[in-house]
């Protein structure tokens, strides 16, 4: 198993989705939350590779999860005793808005 950071910037996009979500429909909101969970338990276990990014998203490194039900990438940039979770990012964002997040 490997450990998992997750930056301030991706904790609070994952938090305002699941708001925006828990408005739209009672629940929902939760059922974003325990699908970001479960990603970053595949993150951890290392179960299945992360997907390269699109070009447009820059020459990181970065690799993205995509979750299946919700239109996010968890967005994620590996090194060699962690991995750092950069971003929860809706699929209709630019690709890369959070290049230098990974500096951190």
């Amino acid at each position: 198993m490997r450990t998992v950071r997750i930056l301030e910037e991706a904790s609070q996009e994952a938090i305002e989705a699941a708001a925006w979500y828990e408005y739209e429909q009672a629940g929902l909101g939760a059922e974003f939350f325990a699908a970001g969970d479960a990603a970053i338990d595949v993150i951890e276990e290392n179960f299945i590779p992360l997907s390269p990014l699109p070009e447009e998203a820059g020459d990181t490194g970065a690799k993205r999860l995509i979750l299946e039900r919700f239109h996010f990438d968890i967005v994620a940039i590996e090194l060699p005793e962690e991995m750092i979770v950069i971003a929860v990012a809706h699929h209709s964002r630019k690709p890369g808005y959070w290049l230098g997040r990974g500096k951190a």
